[in-house]
Formats: C-alpha cells, sequence, structure tokens
C-alpha cells in the first residue's frame, strides 16, 4: 500500500495559496517530487510534461478557486494544445494536439496546473487500466490489483496523493468504478453538464461525459461549479442548477424517498460485502431521515449491454481512423487482439443496427426517467466485486464476448445511468474485511446534481472516510 501521507484536498492548497502560505511553484514540485518517487510503483501516468506546467505558472495563475494546485487529465477524451494526444496509444505516432480542448480551458481558467496525463486502458474500453503497450496502472491500496477503468490511472494518482483531484470521463462507469476500486469521490454529471467539444459534441452516442476523481466532496462540487455550462454548438441541454453545487453542501437535504436495491440485474453474484456495504448505507439514510425502500428500476440490461458495444466499437473505430490519418500507418494493425476483433465487428455493422442501439439507448433511459417518477435517489452496488487482480479483467486471449461478459459482470450497475444521461456518484463509505475501498453507488434523475451533491455532503459529514480525517485537520 502506498500512502497519501494526508495529502490535503484541492480546496485546502487552493486556499494555502490564497494566503500565501505557499507558492504555485512550491506546490508543483512537490507534485512533481511525489511523481518521480511513487509513479514508479503504480503507473498511473502516460506522460508528463513539467516545463508546460512551470510555464503556465510563469505565465500568471488566474485568480479562479484552485489557483496554483497540481492537476492530472486522463489520456483521452481531452486534448492539450502542444501535447501528444495519446501517450498509451502509440499508434498516434507522437500526433501533437494542435488546441486544447473547452474544459482543459475551463480548468486552466480555475487555477488549476496540469503536469501530466494518466493511464487508461486502450481505447478506454475496459473496466481495468492495463494497456499492453504502456504497463498496468496499480492500485496504491494493493498493488497486485487494479485501479479499475476506464480513469484508472487518474484514480490511482489521486489515491496515491500525487495531486489532490484528477480529470476523468464515463461512459458506462469509468468514473465511478475506479473511485470505488480506490475509495475516491466520483460524480458522473448529467448528461452536457460539462462540455467535450470542440473536437467532438459528445462521446458514445450521448453516454460518455467527463468530470474528476476527488477525495472530498466539496472539491467536485468546486470543480463542477467551475467547469460546467454549455459551449456554442452542443446537442443537447441541461437544466441550469438552481444554485451553485458548492452552496448545496452546506444544508442537509429534505428528505429524500431513496430506493435501494443489491442485486445485479444481471443477476449474477455481488460480493457480501459490497451487499453489506449497501445496506449499512440505506440503514444511515433513514437514520439521516430518508424514506428508504427496496425497489429497482426496470430495463433491457442485455439489450443496452448489446447496444453498448456496437456504439462503443464505432465510437473507438473513429479514433483508430484518426490515428491512422494523422500519422499515415494503419493504427487498426496495432491495436491488442481483442480491440481489434471488436472494431472489426464494428465496422460490419449496418446504419440499421446502430439506429436500433441507439433507441436501445433512449428507451433504457426511458424506463429510468419513469421509475424516478416515485424516487429521488436509486443506491446500489457501484461494482459486484471489490478491486479484481490485475489480470482478471484484461483482454488478453479473450475473444469479444468473453471480454464483454467479464466487464459488464463487474459492474451491471452503472450504465443504466449512461443512458438516461442522469448523475450518479460513487461514494467511499466502507472498506473490506482485507482494507480495500468499496464504493457505494447513488443515481438520480436527469438533471438533479445538484440533489445528488446535498446527499452526499451530508453522507461525508456522518460518515468522513479514512483518508479525509488527516485532510480536515490539515485544512
Amino acid at each position: 500500500m502506498i500512502a497519501a501521507d494526508a495529502v490535503p484536498d484541492a480546496t485546502a492548497l487552493a486556499a494555502l495559496v490564497a494566503r500565501r502560505a505557499v507558492s504555485p511553484e512550491e506546490l508543483l514540485a512537490s507534485a512533481i517530487d511525489r511523481i518521480e518517487r511513487l509513479n514508479p510503483g503504480i503507473n498511473a501516468l502516460a506522460q508528463t510534461f513539467y516545463d508546460r506546467a512551470r510555464a503556465q505558472i510563469a505565465a500568471g495563475v488566474p485568480a479562479g478557486p484552485f489557483a496554483g494546485v497540481p492537476f492530472l487529465v486522463k489520456d483521452s477524451v481531452i486534448e492539450l494544445a502542444g501535447t501528444p494526444v495519446s501517450g498509451v496509444h502509440r499508434w498516434f505516432g507522437g500526433a501533437v494536439s494542435p488546441a486544447s480542448s473547452t474544459l482543459a480551458q475551463r480548468h486552466a481558467a480555475a487555477g488549476l496546473i496540469t503536469l501530466g496525463k494518466t493511464t487508461i486502458p486502450e481505447l478506454s474500453l475496459s473496466f481495468t487500466s492495463e494497456p499492453v503497450g504502456h504497463g498496468a496502472a496499480r492500485n496504491p491500496w494493493d498493488l497486485t490489483r487494479s485501479p479499475g477503468g476506464s480513469s484508472g490511472g487518474s484514480a490511482a494518482a489521486v489515491a496515491a496523493g500525487l495531486v489532490p483531484m484528477a480529470h476523468g470521463s464515463d461512459g458506462a462507469g469509468s468514473i465511478r468504478v475506479p473511485a470505488a476500486h480506490c475509495g475516491l469521490v466520483g460524480f458522473k454529471p448529467s448528461r452536457m453538464r460539462t462540455p467535450l467539444g470542440p473536437v467532438v459534441a459528445e462521446g458514445l452516442g450521448g453516454m460518455s461525459y467527463a468530470h474528476a476523481l476527488t477525495r472530498s466532496v466539496r472539491d467536485s462540487a468546486a470543480l463542477l461549479d467551475a467547469t460546467a455550462g454549455p459551449e456554442t454548438g452542443d446537442p443537447y441541454a441541461v437544466p441550469p442548477p438552481e444554485r451553485p453545487f458548492a452552496d448545496e453542501l452546506r444544508a442537509d437535504p429534505a428528505p429524500l424517498r431513496i430506493a435501494v436495491t443489491t442485486a445485479s440485474p444481471l443477476g449474477n453474484a455481488v460480493d457480501p460485502e459490497i451487499v453489506a456495504a449497501v445496506e449499512a448505507t440505506a440503514t444511515l439514510c433513514a437514520e439521516l431521515g430518508h424514506r428508504v425502500a427496496y425497489a429497482a428500476p426496470v430495463y433491457d440490461i442485455d439489450a443496452l449491454a448489446a447496444a453498448w458495444r456496437l456504439i462503443a466499437g464505432v465510437t473507438a473505430l473513429g479514433a483508430v481512423t484518426r490515428a491512422s490519418r494523422l500519422t499515415g500507418t494503419d493504427a487498426h494493425a496495432q491495436l491488442e487482439p481483442v480491440n481489434a476483433a471488436w472494431l472489426t465487428e464494428a465496422a460490419s455493422a449496418s446504419a440499421s443496427a446502430y439506429a436500433a442501439a441507439v433507441l436501445t439507448v433512449h428507451q433504457t433511459g426511458r424506463r429510468l426517467g419513469a421509475f424516478f417518477t416515485d424516487w429521488d435517489v436509486l443506491l446500489s452496488p457501484v461494482t459486484s466485486a471489490v478491486a479484481p487482480p490485475l489480470g482478471e479483467l484484461a483482454g488478453a486471449g479473450l475473444d469479444v464476448d468473453a471480454f464483454n461478459r467479464k466487464f459488464w459482470e463487474h459492474a451491471p450497475f452503472t450504465c443504466a445511468f449512461n443512458a438516461s444521461g442522469g448523475p450518479a456518484m460513487s461514494l467511499p463509505l466502507a472498506q473490506s474485511a482485507a482494507g480495500l475501498p468499496i464504493g457505494v453507488h447513488f443515481g438520480a434523475d436527469f438533471g438533479r446534481d445538484g440533489m445528488l451533491f446535498a446527499l452526499a455532503g451530508q453522507l461525508e459529514r456522518a460518515r468522513p472516510w479514512p483518508t479525509l480525517r488527516e485532510d480536515h485537520r490539515a485544512g
């Protein structure tokens, strides 16, 4: 286990900078020192650009809510001007991003100092971050285990204290699964709450959007306040928040109608320790005054899994085609075998099959929408098992069917909220008997991000998780 050494959260670090107790240069130097010492053991980073970060500070740090705080971004979905498009995907051949994504620009405006990109699985198509060409990211709680995926490098970096928070994206659970496995807060906002442009308008047919993995609820809320909002040309609209998300944390929410389920929609087994963690959280919610009962939405998860497989394959095929065009080489020929087979399958799919897949996603969203006419929150596990041993979820030696079956059985609870577009989060409310983190999942109806933050703040006050106890004293 690699200890985080009680590194304060991002809000506390920004407060130190604001009162001149520490400088951005000192925070950057400390982050670089930790990366150089600890990253060889966890392989959380795909690339670093320390000189770019130093130049960002030298040019003047904006007086944003996180002025001077070191930050990392995921090695996909987001681009930074002047840096390689990818560190994991060698078949991009060192191609450099000509401009920064809108979200990256908002990170910079918030004062964040971005000094690297984090490890992901190839094409972000896995719940473990074990790209063959780059090597596996390791979980700081147990170096023999996975930190999850696809935002696994970001989760490992934050859990190890390399930075206080890091960017992630979530197309089926890729923020929430790593958060659950690494003892972090993982929040997936409502569809289009944060922008993906200008290079793309949406991810995975509207199922994938970006935010972050953090160690505290307040960091997640304040970062979303700093980065949320539409950009020109967005294909969807999300209701604007009633008040800043950070303000939602200041008071307990009104009593909520919380539905609870511990049964996998696929019917596969769920670790009894995870079931117990959800049941304990349900009891806590009832003690806090919420109305809690067992109920679950009804939707066709097999149809959703098939639809996601096609949409994800077609989306990944677009990324590989872009790489081939940029480099003049056949990127497809350089893929890991299971991904090469997946993209070959996607290339042969008909337009009508893709349209049917999109319709299935929308039907799932309507089922969840109907469910949330009677309930405010759905409480469930995030995953069926704690952080798995490295290799267990990797694609080596598997065909596409077997790989997808493992993928869905590991996290059958999360993707419904990618289909609905509703917000969802993992909170680190429990640990296994072996000391591994257990995340508990909360999802809500489209646009109700603020309500989830209010509930998260209440739960954090009622049951602070271990990684934050020292932080509160430091802050």
